[in-house]
């Protein structure tokens, strides 16, 4: 999108938005975390304000964050327990907290918000840095095509009698650049949320991963560890590499 930068997409106002939504599988995916941490701690990349982090820091597991959007950190410290958590500013490709977890995850597509491989390559080396010996780095995204019935569509998000919300994609396959905007349509007029992301199939992941010496260890179709199908979403998990 011409005149676009993601970096800036995350604003105050978006940042309000992420406050006060939730996807509905907070508990099972803190139920999934808490068991990987063991009790103990982990680093969350592009916290955001904290739909994860916070819950799972109520269940005693230290957690620490990066964050790229100081909006996004603004509300977190609005939250009740979110002034606790220790959160930096920064780009999850390269900040380091200078400590070690068994647990680094990335939730909610985030590792596609990184528009090239590099970038997404040295993720995933961020995370192995912040890993203790046994430490596993957990990945959550849609696979590619749940966004792709065809390289362009429109899909009617939210349909209600005061407004319309639509979600509006292009799709190039040779940068695997995928610019979407959601589009509310109401009485006070339209409003426009753009997100440009670089969608990655999880056997591309899998590669990244073994540059970042890491391998898969699990990878399943949901939270609660259901048999991964190719569709909808995958939710990998990524170890230190013995071969």
């Amino acid at each position: 999108m011409r005149d676009f930068d993601p970096a800036a997409a995350f604003g105050p106002a978006v940042a309000a938005r992420d406050a006060e939504s939730s996807r509905g599988d907070e508990q099972v995916a803190v139920d999934l975390l808490a068991s990987l941490a063991g009790g103990d701690s982990a680093l969350e990349f592009a916290i955001g304000t904290g739909r994860i982090a916070l819950p799972l820091a109520a269940r005693g597991v230290r957690v620490d964050g990066i964050e790229l959007s100081s909006d996004m950190v603004d509300q977190l410290r609005t939250r009740p327990g979110g002034a606790d958590l220790d959160v930096l500013v920064g780009d999850m490709t390269t900040t380091t907290t200078n400590r070690k977890y068994p647990l680094v995850y990335l939730v909610f597509n985030t590792i596609f918000n990184l528009l090239t491989q590099d970038a997404q390559v040295r993720c995933f080396e961020n995370a192995a840095r912040h890993l203790d010996d046994d430490g596993v780095f957990l990945v959550e995204a849609a696979v590619p095509s749940a966004w792709l019935p065809a390289n362009q569509y429109v899909n009617a998000e939210e349909v209600e009698p005061s407004y319309v919300v639509l979600d509006v994609c292009r799709y190039d396959p040779a940068t695997q650049i995928l610019d979407e905007n959601h589009v509310r349509l109401d009485a006070a007029g339209v409003h426009l949320g753009p997100i440009s992301c670089r969608l990655a199939w999880p056997s591309e992941l899998d590669l990244m991963a073994r540059l970042a010496g890491l391998r898969l260890v699990d990878r399943w179709g949901g939270w609660e560890k259901e048999r991964y199908t190719g569709e909808g979403l995958h939710v990998s998990v990524y170890g230190r590499r013995t071969d």
